[in-house]
């Protein structure tokens, strides 16, 4: 039995988009393999979510992101700058274990219509 978790993909509380964390989902459902694929998963999956609120990554403000091992740190790093538009949103990133096992990367963003 499949569980959705208990949250919603994004809210929006006037032109301010909250988007719920993003985790590096394959379209056939699995997590893609290692730190790179999986934040470049997740930052094509927060582009289509943006996409439908007709946002894009320039939009985003500011990023959280959660990697489960600081060792992956530049090669996520790597794949974020060459994925996001500068001006770079205001980022924090934190060593955090995640909820799945295999998950490297997990990223959340705010992003502002206007």
């Amino acid at each position: 039995m499949t569980m959705s978790p208990p949250l919603s993909k994004f809210r929006q509380a006037g032109d301010t988009f909250y988007l719920s964390g993003e985790l590096g989902f394959t379209p056939e459902g699995g997590l893609a393999e290692g730190v790179a694929l999986q934040t470049r998963v997740i930052i094509e999956r927060i582009t289509e979510t943006l996409a439908g609120l007709d946002l894009g990554l320039a939009d985003v403000v500011t990023a959280t992101c959660y990697l489960a091992q600081a060792e992956d740190f530049a090669a996520f790093n790597e794949v974020y700058a060459e994925m996001f538009p500068s001006p770079y949103p205001a980022r924090t990133t934190v060593e955090s274990r995640l909820m799945l096992e295999d998950a490297k990367v997990e990223i959340t963003v705010v992003a502002v219509k206007g």
